[in-house]
């Protein structure tokens, strides 16, 4: 029998037979195709559905439990929502500082701003100190308007010569040793300095108060150096009247321990009067 035109493919050999075979083939292809578009279909939900996982956890990240960023990031205030401008709110306050005190030096190095009270008082004002660990008392005082006749010498005319104000000396005695200090005023910084440069041999020792005449006719060992508009030295010896050479290294210590001490009581003043000047503890 015959299909004419039209009818199924005839199979192999020209049989009128449909080609079982190939139907099946086709038939599989189309399954497969199927199922492969299902596989490719559920892998993009995945994705989409791991993004917005992605996306929740972004959001929340950073924030304390649920109580914050739990929202969708449509309900997140828009920028109009937010603050521009600081308009109306009050201005930031700030603690006034006292400026810093201007340098000691400055107050202690011309007449016209050393204005503090100026005494051996003011200068020596301790019966007690310590200078780099050692304990010394003060024995005795002493104030010279005319400079010279607490000079020897040599130191008289340089002091002279530099029209020295006041000279002030105070005697401080430990273990057998006596150091006198003296302070001399001078106008300007210029001029104590000088006075450093050309020093001569020497302050006149000042006893009293258990201390006797020393450094009188015997070495002694001494110092000068100046700070400001002062210039101040020192001479230091035995009190039982033997010499003070250069071996004598106790002596020598107590003649440094004067100028040191010497050094800090005229810093103070410098810095005394730095602190009133902007209202501040000399500290």
């Amino acid at each position: 029998m015959s299909f004419g035109q039209g009818g199924p493919d005839q199979g192999p050999g020209g049989s009128s037979t449909p080609d079982w075979a190939a139907l099946a083939d086709e038939s599989e292809r189309e399954r497969s195709k199927r199922r492969r578009w299902m596989i490719a279909g559920a892998g993009a939900l995945a994705t989409v559905v791991v993004a917005g996982i992605v996306a929740v956890a972004v959001v929340n990240e950073g924030g304390g439990g649920g109580n914050a960023s739990d929202k969708p990031s449509e309900t997140l205030p828009t920028p109009e929502d937010l603050p521009s401008s600081t308009a109306g709110q009050p201005d930031p306050t700030f603690k006034d500082e006292p400026p810093p005190p201007p340098p000691p030096r400055d107050f202690v190095s011309d007449a016209k701003r050393d204005k503090a009270p100026l005494t051996v008082g003011t200068l020596f004002t301790s019966k007690n100190v310590t200078i780099n660990g050692r304990p010394y008392k003060r024995a005795a005082t002493d104030t010279s308007k005319g400079c010279t006749d607490a000079a020897h010498a040599g130191l008289g005319p340089v002091l002279s010569k530099n029209d020295c104000e006041s000279l002030f000396r105070a005697t401080y005695t430990r273990s057998g040793l006596a150091v006198t200090v003296g302070i001399a005023v001078f106008d300007d910084a210029a001029t104590a300095t000088k006075v450093k440069k050309q020093y001569k041999p020497n302050l006149v020792a000042l006893k009293g108060g258990g201390v006797p005449d020393f450094c009188r006719t015997v070495t002694c060992r001494t110092t000068a150096n100046s700070y400001g508009r002062y210039a101040y030295f020192t001479i230091a010896g035995r009190t039982n009247g033997k010499p003070s050479t250069a071996s004598d290294s106790k002596a020598e210590q107590a003649g440094r321990d004067g100028s040191t001490y010497a050094y800090a009581r005229i810093l103070k003043r410098g810095k005394e009067q730095a602190a009133k000047a902007v209202g501040a503890s000399p500290g």
